[in-house]
């Protein structure tokens, strides 16, 4: 599994607004400045956390986007589903089709427990958990 630059740009956003949480909205030029993102394709990520109710958007011509949860009940393993679909290491087995018992043992001790050990961590990750936790100097650093 490989998280996209939609993945990537989509939590950098919503970390971009809960760090922006007592301004009214923000907007996505702004955002896209900060974090050094084209806007054009961040415009097509804040669609995806639009209809999937992570952001409003405030119309005008000094709008801009805002969080309609709080950052502590955003999950980034929400966000990311959301924004890539699965993510799994390998996918799942489709109906009618077979493993043998090496593929069927990998699945189990490997892949099974990638899945699980990564879904574990992004699950237990909030936006809250990482606002304000950048230091410029040394880059961003993340405490969980």
């Amino acid at each position: 599994m490989k998280i996209s630059t939609r993945g990537r740009y989509g939590v950098r956003l919503l970390i971009d607004l809960a760090e922006h949480l007592d301004e009214s909205h923000v907007s996505l030029a702004s955002i896209a400045e900060r974090q050094k993102i084209s806007a054009r394709y961040l415009e097509q990520v804040a669609v995806i956390l639009r209809r999937a109710g992570y952001i409003r958007s405030v119309k005008g011509a000094s709008g801009g986007y805002t969080l309609i949860k709080l950052p502590s009940e955003i999950l980034v393993g929400d966000v990311l589903r959301v924004l890539e679909g699965d993510i799994l290491i390998v996918d799942d087995v489709r109906p009618g089709e077979t493993e043998n018992a090496l593929q069927r043992c990998i699945r189990s001790v490997v892949y099974n427990r990638l899945n699980i050990a990564i879904s574990s961590l992004v699950d237990h990750i909030t936006l809250c958990s990482m606002v304000g936790t950048s230091d410029e100097d040394a880059g961003y650093m993340y405490f969980i």
